[in-house]
């Protein structure tokens, strides 16, 4: 089943069904109407059943040949994301070195593994973990980031020591990680394994992803967290659907019916799944601040779903039994779930309390963990300044931390505008030498020096045809009425817009890392109308199929022409000259 041929969203009619007035003005623009149907089966739309001509066609026999096609639900997403980390995984210590911000977070991570929180490091500190030392004293440092993704690269320095490959294991491994996620998200929000395998194969292949797989940065696992929190909020969707669903009447057919009784009262009880998207969006918040973005923007569209779900259900007032029913619960489940999980993230800063001396203060604590006491007034005594006092001093930090990150202005080479973001237009150098023949790669015979870059790009001709699959999705959202393109478009926006609010702070196309796999979603999507719906004439199909396979393997082929340029290969300073297609990229 293509993505045209998904439910579409549903919609509310006047009396006598007929439709309303915003509805019959839509039609001018190519809007569809409500497809008349079950509505159990509008509520949760079953998958395809997979076909077996492929396996037939190898020569297993019927049985075996249903038994895999059924096995593709999983199988597809595994090797979709097992050539995904063995790219990832290969090489993954080179360059053996401190590349770009992982001057920070790679040392941040060890300081909070080994004190509990991040500490000052010596100038020459790269060089000397480079050659095996990591002795450091433990003075506090001021960090401007919460401390759940250096907790997170911490754990490979904890398997693997303070190297490359240790500081850079973990966030390979969620980036493989989420790779798989989006075979499974896709698969389940387009109700196609095809789709779902495809935009978890352009995730495999973008080079922005790519190259921050495999450096010890925090966004990438944000990324993680996020795209797992709507992974999350999509199985709740479902899951509550099937509530509503199986409570509905039946007709003698037994087809369901709408029914005003259950839309509007039924209590869809406990709900894990959007206890599981508050605790991600916790993590996202306690690693990066701009997961709190995504915790209300996730948080708005669980809530326009559920008033989607109860009105074709059959509800009568269904924002009423939204706001009566639904959103105390969500909110309960997810926002003080959020605050609570990045709180807590903060227990080694907040246990380690450190000495005081008279004569230097409070020493072995977290920075600012004791500016209660010295510096914050009037505190309380007793038991309430063993709670609070901490819990100001972490306010007091957290405020200083917004000021920071609102103001920084320091100009650096590789900034960029968001608004060139989407075309790539300002890709990030994370590494760059310029090695002689013989040396670190370059060929002996090479006619003059190579050069080896590790370049933070987006797989251009993938960015591009993204530009025109959002364009799309705004038609499918705004005309169509297809959810799946809100989806999408709600967890690109979420990542990208608010950007445009600090055009003048110091910002760099490698945070777009977050929104990349709803960019995926949204080409995947794309795709699915050019392969054309079930049914249409043959020559349709195999044009669809012509053309949207052309897209995917200039794509893959795109990947792998600038694939040394992601790796930090030698080659030819010639071949790395031919490779900047824009002035820019220089």
């Amino acid at each position: 089943m293509t993505s045209d041929t998904a439910t579409r969203a549903e919609h509310g009619r006047t009396e006598g069904d007929e439709p309303s007035p915003w509805q019959r003005r839509l039609r001018r623009f190519g809007y569809p109407g409500r497809p008349e149907a079950d509505v159990r089966e509008r509520l949760v739309p079953p998958y395809p059943e997979p076909g077996t001509r492929l396996w037939e066609t190898f020569g297993f026999l019927p049985p075996v040949a249903r038994r895999l096609a059924r096995a593709t639900g999983w199988g597809g997403p595994l090797v979709v994301a097992l050539v995904a980390g063995l790219i990832r995984f290969w090489n993954l210590g080179s360059p053996n070195s401190v590349i770009f911000d992982e001057t920070y977070y790679a040392k941040d991570a060890w300081a909070l593994w080994k004190f509990g929180y991040e500490v000052n490091w010596p100038k020459d500190a790269n060089d000397q973990i480079l050659a095996g030392h990591t002795g450091v004293a433990d003075t506090a440092a001021y960090v401007v980031h919460p401390p759940v993704g250096k907790w997170v690269i911490g754990i490979g320095e904890w398997l693997f020591g303070l190297d490359p490959f240790g500081w850079r294991f973990m966030v390979a491994l969620l980036g493989t990680a989420s790779v798989l996620m989006l075979c499974r998200i896709g698969r389940r929000l387009f109700r196609s394994t095809l789709l779902g395998c495809i935009a978890g194969a352009l995730l495999a292949v973008d080079g922005l992803h790519y190259v921050m797989s495999r450096t010890a940065l925090l966004d990438t696992v944000l990324m993680f967290f996020v795209l797992g929190a709507f992974g999350c909020v999509l199985v709740d969707r479902d899951r509550t659907r099937e509530r509503l669903a199986a409570a509905l009447p039946e007709d003698d057919e037994g087809t369901g019916l709408p029914d005003a009784a259950v839309g509007d009262r039924l209590r869809l009880g406990l709900r894990p799944w959007r206890l599981a998207a508050g605790l991600l969006l916790g993590l996202a918040c306690a690693t990066k601040w701009n997961g709190a973005v995504y915790l209300a923007a996730f948080g708005l569209m669980a809530v326009l779903w559920d008033v989607g779900s109860r009105r074709l259900a059959g509800a009568r007032r269904p924002w009423r039994s939204v706001l009566r029913r639904d959103v105390p619960w969500a909110f309960a489940s997810t926002v003080p779930v959020a605050i609570g999980v990045y709180v807590a993230s903060w227990t080694g800063w907040f246990t380690k309390s450190g000495t005081y001396d008279e004569s230097t203060g409070w020493q072995h604590s977290g920075y600012f963990r004791h500016w209660a006491e010295t510096e914050g007034g009037q505190s309380p005594h007793g038991f309430l300044a063993g709670v609070l006092n901490p819990l100001r001093s972490l306010w007091h930090y957290e405020q200083e931390v917004w000021r920071f990150n609102t103001s920084l202005s320091s100009p650096h080479t590789y900034q960029s505008n968001p608004w060139s973001w989407l075309v790539q237009s300002r890709p990030v150098s994370y590494f760059y030498e310029s090695p002689l023949p013989g040396h670190d790669g370059c060929p002996t015979d090479a006619a003059d020096k190579c050069a080896r870059e590790v370049l933070a790009l987006g797989t251009p001709l993938l960015w591009w045809a993204a530009c025109f699959a959002l364009l799309y999705l705004l038609y499918r959202w705004a005309l169509r009425r297809d959810w799946r393109a809100g989806a999408v478009l709600c967890g690109a926006a979420a990542g990208y817009l608010p950007w445009f609010l600090y055009q003048e702070r110091t910002i760099f196309v490698f945070y777009a890392v977050v929104f990349v796999p709803f960019l995926c979603l949204a080409v995947a999507m794309m795709i699915g109308a050019l392969l054309g719906p079930p049914g249409a004439p043959e020559r349709r199909r195999v044009a669809g199929i012509v053309v949207a396979g052309t897209l995917v393997l200039l794509i893959a082929w795109n990947f792998i022409y600038f694939f040394p340029l992601y790796t930090g290969q030698a080659i030819p300073i010639d071949a790395w000259r031919n490779r900047m297609w824009l002035e820019t990229w220089i």
